[in-house]
């Protein structure tokens, strides 16, 4: 049991708390930093997921180097072992007390609450800081921190306020709980898509382009296309039709969706075309509801499913843009079905089997992995959603329904739905542990009602169908950025950008591979030929870094016999095969696995 202190100064144990133990480490660094900078005013110091920070306006500004003062300051407080307690003022005497020490930022936060509310400070020696608590009683509860790095941050997230410095650090409860999360950044760093990106040139940016608009290299180029054409061949056997639409419309089109209302800060700004406002689009569904819309629909026609690799835009602010995984321009996955209401469960089901296929079967992500969301509205906040709580109540139930029927396990989030709809996100854990969202099912009264859809029922009746938004891989970018840290770049052989590498050990055997190559190449089989002059080991070391599936060395043995030694990325073993082995061999493993059971 650990003693805690809360902000009416009351005393109390529980089990440690690893969010309170960082609230107070940021608190013992921030002490440390005003004793080494007394200069230096506090802004918000928040413990987070992994950790704590605090936003520090101080000059000179602090440089990586300082970190090892202030951790070293940090020691000398904890072993000093100071005392926490609590205190509350009123708010004019809070304001007067962080006045009178400087703390302007703080000020700033008190002006802000409601008049007549008291205001808790907690206390650790001559350090006194505004909180709400609760935190350890003692400093040297903290035993096990380290400060991480210095960023900018804008303070309250504003880019017209000032720019802060914000001091990263984390604090565990154990040595080992600590060395356990510095290797997970470590094999985090090893899995970044950036860095794998750039070893095995996949993608590039340049700032001559703009932030979040990378370009896609011929290894990058190459598993996009096959990835896309897997997913289409996919659609295809299950009666998808695809459709090109444009990636320009006009902002009539959004604000008869709705997304002009709802959405517009996330698109980019409309541009003057003649007589017509234009924007790039940021999602597809307005353009696939008029493809609907096209033509008089039957009730025998429906279920139309409406498919589309198309590129979207939004204005992601140029922080936030990270590789492939946070983009200005993404190429979604999309497709709308529509659907008559006694087909919802049916097409639910059929979605939700195809991501199990994907990601299961053809991807091998182990079904422990998954987690069902059904993402629902806030109520409280109804500038975010479609006003239609009828609608909203319909379509929650109806999922939540499929869900229970179909014996899938889900949690629910408000919140978290679409501005349209509610959605069943199916919530990922990845290689390193992170919850990621990629595939998603969403159901959708609004927009059929918004575009005036209609099919004509087997009484000759006007009905209004269903819309099931889906996406299976999300967007082809951020899909292969997952991929990409997940195998940490040791694709599948069906996927790689190169899958067979052929080694040649002497001028003499240049002949033999180039013609082993292009019987390959005809049967569709990405082979390169590395003739140089270089040792052998260099050849396998580098073909290994490229995390290419298969490596042929080629001597005079191979060319004699009509063999190669074959050598993979993950074994050190030389195999001998006849050159019709081999080609039968990774005949099977480079084909895309394509058809639906």
């Amino acid at each position: 049991m650990s003693k805690f202190i809360n902000k009416n100064n009351e005393v109390y144990e529980a089990d440690m708390d690893l969010n309170v133990l960082r609230h107070t480490a940021s608190h013992i660094m921030a002490q440390a930093v005003k004793r080494l900078y007394p200069q230096a005013k506090l802004a918000i110091g928040p413990f987070i997921e992994n950790g704590f920070y605090y936003d520090i306006d101080v000059e000179p500004k602090l440089v990586e180097a300082d970190l090892e003062k202030i951790e070293v300051e940090m020691k000398k407080i904890i072993k000093e072992n100071l005392k926490v307690e609590a205190f509350i003022l009123p708010k004019s005497d809070a304001i007067k007390l962080m006045e009178e020490r400087g703390e302007t930022y703080k000020v700033e936060l008190i002006n802000e609450l409601p008049e007549g509310e008291d205001i808790s400070f907690f206390k650790q020696g001559e350090f006194i800081d505004l909180c709400t608590g609760p935190h350890m009683l003692y400093t040297k509860a903290v035993k096990v921190f380290k400060l991480m790095n210095i960023t900018g941050a804008y303070w309250r997230g504003d880019e017209k306020n000032k720019m802060l410095q914000r001091i990263y650090a984390t604090a565990f409860d154990s040595k080992e709980g600590l060395e356990g999360y510095l290797n997970q950044l470590e094999e985090a760093k090893q899995r970044d898509h950036r860095k794998i990106g750039k070893e095995l040139d996949l993608f590039m940016t340049h700032e001559l382009v703009g932030a979040g608009l990378p370009l896609y290299l011929p290894n990058g180029a190459t598993i996009r296309r096959i990835l896309e054409r897997y997913i289409q061949d996919k659609e295809i056997y299950l009666g998808y039709k695809h459709v090109y639409t444009p990636s320009l419309a006009n902002v009539a089109l959004y604000k008869t969706s709705g997304h002009w209302d709802h959405y517009k800060d996330d698109m980019f700004p409309p541009m003057q075309m003649d007589n017509e406002e234009m924007v790039l689009r940021p999602m597809n569904c307005p353009h696939h509801m008029l493809v609907y819309k096209n033509k008089l629909r039957s009730y025998r026609d429906l279920p139309i499913r409406i498919g589309e690799l198309a590129n979207d835009f939004r204005y992601e602010a140029s922080g936030s843009v990270c590789g492939l995984e946070r983009v200005r321009q993404m190429c979604q996955n999309d497709a709308h079905l529509f659907v008559r209401p006694d087909q919802i469960k049916d097409e639910v089901g059929k979605v939700l089997k195809l991501i199990q296929e994907v990601y299961i079967k053809d991807f091998g992500f182990s079904p422990d992995s998954f987690k069902y969301r059904l993402s629902l509205r806030d109520k409280n906040n109804v500038e975010k959603y479609i006003d239609n709580d009828k609608m909203w109540e319909t379509a929650e139930s109806q999922l939540r329904a499929i869900l229970k029927e179909l014996n899938i396990d889900f949690y629910e989030a408000e919140g978290e739905a679409a501005f349209y709809g509610p959605k069943i996100d199916i919530q990922i854990k990845t290689a390193l542990n992170h919850d990621v969202t990629i595939p998603t099912c969403q159901l959708d009264f609004a927009l059929p009602e918004r575009f005036d859809l209609e099919y004509v029922d087997q009484n000759g009746e006007k009905q209004r169908p269903v819309v099931i938004h889906r996406a299976i891989l999300g967007t082809s970018d951020r899909f292969i950025s997952f991929l990409i840290e997940e195998t940490k770049g040791n694709l599948p052989v069906w996927l790689s950008p190169l899958q067979v590498k052929i080694l040649t050990i002497a001028d003499r055997h240049i002949e033999y591979a180039d013609k082993l190559a292009e019987k390959m190449e005809r049967l569709g089989i990405r082979v390169e030929v590395d003739s140089r002059e270089e040792k052998m080991g260099y050849k396998i070391r580098e073909a290994q870094l490229q995390k290419t599936p298969y490596m042929l060395v080629v001597g005079d043995n191979e060319v004699e016999e009509g063999k190669v030694s074959v050598r993979t990325r993950e074994s050190r073993e030389l195999v001998s095969m006849s050159q019709e082995e081999f080609i039968n061999k990774i005949k099977e493993e480079a084909k895309a696995p394509s058809n639906v059971e």
